[in-house]
């Protein structure tokens, strides 16, 4: 997408609009977003299908932004458990919120960063010529996941259609019988690997030096800081959502963020590598139901129709590593990695947002950019690339407090980065999340205006 080529934050900006430029590329902003509440699952949506959250999220952008629907071209939306009523989940939830059924919608799933594919894709549709202005977002709840029989089960039930005689129905019927109470569960493991996440995180953070105390007290930073910006009325793009039934009542804001203290979280058992692991389910993110939608368009489209960006999209990457022992590790490869290629380098970089799977796993990224051995040796870099600063790391809190709906987070991130980059009068901000499969996504945000 748009790149900038120099290495002084000022001329980087100057040199994308003309690469856009040379190129007939248009500048792509973000002109707003929202979000669901993000939840405990099971807790306040656990009735709810994932179509009705992010039905409430198409709905709630589109309302706040007064979007006519003749100005709306596409829609796209990211999800990683599909109900299988609902798999293309971006049409169906488009049609419920009201949206003419002649604007086409699709939806796109890689695990955690789904929605950035949702934002990405949308960009290279933007950059194109394709569309003018599209919806992008996503949405999990795992409160209610998919849990199928068991492929005996399952083969023995499709096969009763082809029994011709009582014996053979009977045979099948004592199968079906036989495996009723052995369910299959959605998969936790790595298909690739059998390992867990949590399992991954707690090798990434021996790997890389990270305590355990260390862990903890990144959990409380992040709880503590999102609580300090909800207190302070920062989480702008959260929109409530009205439950009806015997009890109505309206959900207005997120339900998981706790602040704590180390004697607390100290006490608690690991979670996933035991008696001696370090990752609990204090220092993890926690299943989380909810939904988000961002609103993108050309600049001069935007602008065309009365529209105030709030922040230019750009740039992004995507990368890949193994599965097995670098899992988690995507932020250190593709923060790097995109600095290079915007010729930005750390420095320039005033707002970073670094999605929390686990505390650990934010600690060994860090510790991996500013490790000479990680960076000569696995990214053939000169050197170490250096180290995120925190005091510009996740200030609003992350996934650890805030939530992790898996296929909403990406534009959580996106919109965070946006308010943050005004709040704090940066010029530039930095995505980096990893995904299951080794996946990992990098994005370059800059503050409209500047």
């Amino acid at each position: 997408m748009l790149r900038a080529v120099s290495s002084s934050s000022v001329s980087a900006a100057r040199c994308a609009s003309t690469a856009a430029k040379s190129r007939n590329l248009p500048n792509i902003v973000l002109v707003d977003a929202v979000r669901t509440p993000f939840v405990v699952s099971g807790t306040v949506f656990k009735d709810l299908m994932a179509v009705d959250l992010q039905k409430e999220a198409i709905k709630a952008l589109v309302e706040r932004t007064k979007l006519p629907y003749e100005q709306l071209d596409h829609i796209i939306c990211g999800t990683v458990i599909q109900e299988c009523k609902t798999s293309n989940i971006a049409r169906e939830a488009a049609l419920m919120a009201g949206v003419p059924d002649k604007i086409p919608a699709h939806t796109v799933t890689l695990a955690c960063i789904s929605s950035n594919v949702a934002l990405t894709t949308g960009m290279g549709m933007l950059a194109t010529g394709n569309a003018n202005a599209m919806i992008a977002g996503g949405v999990e709840l795992l409160s209610d996941v998919p849990i199928r029989y068991n492929r005996k089960a399952r083969k023995a039930m499709l096969g009763m259609n082809k029994a011709k005689d009582v014996p053979s129905k009977l045979k099948i019927g004592g199968e079906i019988v036989k495996n009723l109470l052995s369910p299959e569960l959605p998969a936790v493991a790595e298909f690739s690997t059998g390992e867990t996440m949590g399992h991954s995180g707690d090798r990434l953070a021996a790997a890389f030096n990270v305590s355990r105390r260390e862990q903890d007290e990144f959990a409380i930073r992040s709880h503590t800081l999102a609580d300090k910006a909800a207190k302070a009325g920062k989480f702008t793009d959260v929109i409530p959502v009205f439950l009806d039934g015997k009890k109505p009542k309206t959900i207005s804001e997120d339900n998981g963020i706790r602040v704590s203290t180390i004697e607390k979280l100290s006490s608690l058992k690991p979670a996933f590598v035991k008696p001696h692991g370090t990752v609990t389910a204090a220092n993890a993110s926690y299943l989380t139901d909810g939904a988000s939608a961002a609103l993108i368009m050309t600049e001069e489209y935007a602008l065309a129709n009365g529209y105030k960006p709030k922040a230019y999209l750009r740039d992004y990457l995507y990368v890949a590593q193994d599965p097995k022992d670098q899992l988690l590790l995507s932020p250190a490869y593709v923060i790097p990695k995109l600095l290079d290629k915007a010729g930005l380098k750390l420095q320039d970089i005033d707002v970073f947002e670094i999605h929390e799977a686990f505390a650990g796993q934010v600690l060994a990224n860090l510790n991996a950019m500013d490790s000479e051995y990680f960076c000569t040796e696995q990214m053939k870099r000169s050197g170490k690339f250096g180290r995120v600063p925190m005091e510009k790391l996740n200030l609003w809190g992350g996934s650890l407090s805030i939530g992790h709906p898996f296929g909403a987070t990406g534009v959580r991130l996106a919109t965070h980065s946006a308010h943050r980059l005004k709040e704090e009068k940066g010029q530039y901000a930095v995505i980096a999340a990893c995904a299951a499969g080794g996946h990992g996504v990098g994005m370059l945000i800059e503050a409209y205006g500047k």
